[in-house]
């Protein structure tokens, strides 16, 4: 959705890997349904994400785009070592963002996963909400494919697709009910997200913090190379 009222702008990338902007990346191409534009500034729809794509070198015509883009009360989440935003904005954290590489991603379908469906949501929703692997919004179904397993009615431990820049998908919201821990329902469900990705002939990779020791470890044993390291500048109009 085009979004500038200034001069209307068709959103171009720099010729640079998919990943080092994935999320422009993600709504030039395969997201382009939930995109709201601004200059070089993109936005998810605010119900599917709320990730903004942006050009590392922000110029102050970015920063007024993305403060245009933002909704009041809403923060942005920006990432890039030199992230310095101008007078009127005011930085909350700062946070050490790793980026993942799944092309030696061992795959393999999970028979005990299920496809889940809107009608999953509100339990996806509380699953997050006990969880907190990151992000996850009403309509964050619809960026990908979601895969759940579940203890009788129960849905236990989820994962799915989020973003999809050219000929990649992130693995994301990938989370286990405390009381079913330590069953590998993680790398199993991870493997089978994988397995889809590969099927479509694109690549898997993955974030997470630096802090979330846990899952690095678990990402390096599944095979996951780190790409990049850079930090995420969590910021808000003063």
């Amino acid at each position: 959705m085009q979004c500038d009222d200034r001069v209307p702008v068709i959103p171009t990338l720099p010729d640079a890997h998919p990943l080092d902007d994935p999320i422009r990346s993600s709504l030039v191409g395969a997201h382009s349904r939930f995109a709201e534009w601004r200059g070089r500034i993109a936005r998810y729809h605010s119900e599917v994400a709320g990730f903004f794509g942006h050009p590392e070198d922000m110029t102050a015509q970015d920063w007024a785009d993305l403060g245009a883009l933002l909704p009041v009360g809403e923060q942005a989440a920006l990432r890039g070592d030199g992230i310095t935003p101008p007078d009127g904005w005011r930085v909350l954290d700062r946070i050490g963002l790793l980026q993942f590489d799944g092309s030696a991603l061992m795959v393999e379908p999970e028979p005990a996963a299920q496809v889940l469906t809107a009608d999953d949501v509100p339990e996806m929703l509380d699953l997050v909400h006990r969880t907190r692997p990151g992000p996850f919004r009403s309509r964050t179904i619809e960026m990908g494919t979601y895969l759940g397993v579940r203890d009788g009615s129960r849905l236990v431990a989820m994962a799915g697709e989020r973003m999809h820049p050219d000929g990649w998908t992130e693995i994301s919201a990938v989370c286990t009910d405390p009381d079913h821990r330590g069953q590998g329902l993680a790398t199993r469900l991870i493997r089978a997200v994988g397995y889809g990705i590969r099927e479509r002939g694109e690549v898997p990779f993955l974030h997470t913090s630096v802090t979330n020791t846990g899952a690095v470890a678990l990402y390096d044993t599944l095979g996951f190379v780190l790409r990049r390291q850079t930090t995420l500048t969590i910021a808000e109009v003063a």
